[in-house]
């Protein structure tokens, strides 16, 4: 029975859509590294709950072959923001993301990072010895 589970798992891995530009933090590779996880040993796997592993599957399942879309539909493309789908993927993306965590940085930091020769560890001691320095004197 197993082996069933195995093989409607393997076929939901397959038409799970893997989006490239969220690399790292993509639901499709985390999936199909869960179930390589759960099923080591293939088709031999034993399952110690059958049950929560069925329902797993279900609700996957589900999610892929958009049923809560299709029971749900949407009256509008945008959200309550006025953001599109595209707008949000493009929002979401990890070069985006990167992009944004580099212009949070202050300039100080910026500088630092750019001129720095040191390898991060020399950095951080570094830090803490001059943060040290610069403590008010009594």
């Amino acid at each position: 029975m197993s082996a069933t589970r195995y093989r409607r798992f393997l076929r939901l891995c397959e038409e799970w859509p893997i989006d490239e530009t969220k690399r790292g933090r993509d639901l499709g590779l985390f999936l199909r590294e869960k179930v390589a996880q759960a099923f080591r040993e293939g088709e031999r796997t034993q399952i110690a709950d059958t049950e929560t592993c069925d329902q797993m599957y279900e609700s996957l399942a589900r999610i892929n072959y958009s049923f809560y879309r299709e029971k749900f539909p949407r009256f509008q493309e945008t959200s309550f923001t006025g953001v599109t789908v595209e707008e949000c993927r493009v929002v979401l993306a990890t070069d985006s993301m990167k992009q944004m965590e580099e212009m949070k940085k202050g300039i100080w930091k910026k500088l630092r990072e750019r001129f720095s020769t040191k390898a991060p560890e020399e950095g951080a001691k570094e830090a803490a010895f001059i943060s040290i320095l610069t403590l008010p004197r009594m």
